[in-house]
């Protein structure tokens, strides 16, 4: 997400982060590269304009012209600029405590994922200790019912529905006396989706508003739109009202102009975002943290709170050790293989390391690549795993007939593990007694910790 912009924008701050002195020609030229780069990532027209004059005019002050580290200043306000304009701060949901039920209105037009985001938002409610019921009240699309049945099923969270049902206002009255019944804290409701936007659409989802009253209103908008995103937010806004939008294929808008254009224009919070297609996917939004990615300065906070998902503390610690001992084996990089795929594309997880952006090849980063290392991994025998010295040429043959690979595949991927190896071996000899051996272990602390 964001490439396009990331590299445009990185090439403006390079040219002036390293200078011990800039001029105003200097910002302006980095401003006019900045600007470019909004207007080819798809932001609004308007929020450049206020983007490129507010960071002009403070860019231009004596605090940046005379300061000690002028280009360093400059970044910053770039960064603090982003942040504003996508947001400012993290939006939570503004839900009831446990004892009282809270709704949550799931609106947006057909094909924008709205139906799988009410179960995302589903799973991770559940996650954090609420009880969700998932309503079927998207009467309009004849597989809505089906869909929404079928995917709390997959999450263990109940649905209700009616088949047959004409009336979403009903079907929303007979859900909530149910919730009532058993103990539900949140409701999420699918609502009636359109091609477009049509009075009709409009005119029900305002009755069912009238008998939900929900807490929150969530549009969901496919980022891959761009600007139509953002006008259909704004037309969903004035004709109901939202309290937040939920962006869906956020891991395939390499532009990233919905995101930047949606607070400035509609005035509501980005609250989510959907960063895959697994119902796991889905990510609260956090402006600073998204500022930093376009920025190319990473995102290490949420890459540990993925890592922390999917590595316990143990398993975090007994992995250092065995760095620090030089005794990293292939059954170790499996195991890693397999967490890193829990924690979505290696692409995703890359973006979010400092500087890495652009520094492992495509093909490296290859799902099917990964897949075929996991396959060749999973060939070899527990003892060949824990010492890779003894994998032979026959053994290498057996491997590659038994994973569906080559017995190049094979010797490529062995290796590709010795010089991994080395270079742990390295990290952790300029680390020995010193701040880089600590780090690495406040690292995996940090990943561990839950």
């Amino acid at each position: 997400m964001f490439d396009k912009l990331t590299e445009k924008i990185g090439d403006a701050l390079r040219f002036v982060a390293g200078k011990s002195a800039i001029s105003e020609k200097n910002i302006d030229d980095a401003v006019e590269t900045i600007k470019m780069a909004l207007l080819e990532a798809d932001v609004n027209l308007r929020v450049v304009r206020r983007f490129v004059n507010a960071t002009v005019e403070e860019a231009k002050g004596e605090r940046v012209l005379r300061a000690v580290d002028p280009g360093q200043q400059f970044v910053k306000i770039v960064h603090d600029k982003l942040v504003s304009f996508l947001g400012g701060t993290k939006q939570d949901l503004l839900l009831k405590g446990p004892d009282t039920i809270s709704v949550i209105l799931m609106l947006g037009i057909q094909g924008s994922g709205k139906t799988t985001t009410s179960a995302k938002l589903a799973l991770r409610l559940k996650k954090d200790g609420r009880k969700p019921l998932l309503v079927a009240c998207d009467l309009v699309r004849p597989a809505a019912m089906e869909q929404l049945a079928v995917l709390g099923r997959s999450i263990d969270v109940p649905v209700h529905r009616e088949d047959g049902a004409r009336d979403a206002a009903a079907v929303y009255r007979a859900a909530f006396t149910w919730a009532e019944q058993n103990l539900i804290d949140t409701i999420i409701v699918d609502t009636a989706g359109r091609l477009q936007i049509d009075e009709p659409m409009m005119e029900e989802l305002a009755r069912l508003k009238d008998t939900a009253r929900p807490d929150e209103l969530l549009l969901a908008a496919d980022a891959m739109t761009g600007q139509s995103a953002v006008d259909i937010a704004k037309a969903f806004d004035e004709k109901i009202g939202l309290t937040g939008v939920v962006l869906t294929k956020f891991d395939s808008d390499t532009r990233g102009g919905a995101a930047l254009s949606l607070k400035t224009v509609t005035g509501k919070p980005l609250k989510f975002v959907g960063t895959g297609e697994k119902l796991t996917d889905f990510e609260v939004f956090h402006p600073e943290r998204a500022a930093g990615r376009i920025l190319g300065m990473g995102d290490v906070v949420s890459l540990v709170e993925k890592a922390q998902e999917v590595i316990s503390q143990n398993e975090a610690l007994e992995l250092q050790k065995k760095m620090e001992k030089e005794n990293f084996t292939l059954e170790d990089w499996l195991g890693q293989i397999r967490s890193v795929k829990k924690m979505g594309s290696l692409q995703s997880v890359l973006e979010m390391l400092p500087g890495m952006k652009g520094q492992v090849a495509e093909e490296d980063l290859n799902p099917e690549e990964l897949r075929r290392e996991e396959a060749i991994l999973s060939s070899m025998t527990r003892k060949e795993r824990a010492n890779h010295l003894i994998i032979g040429p026959a053994r290498r043959t057996r491997i590659a007939r038994g994973s569906g690979s080559s017995v190049a595949e094979v010797a490529r991927l062995l290796k590709r593990f010795e010089k991994m190896r080395g270079m742990m071996k390295k990290m952790t000899k300029m680390g020995k007694g010193a701040q880089g051996m600590q780090n690495l272990h406040n690292m995996f602390s940090r990943m561990g910790r839950r």
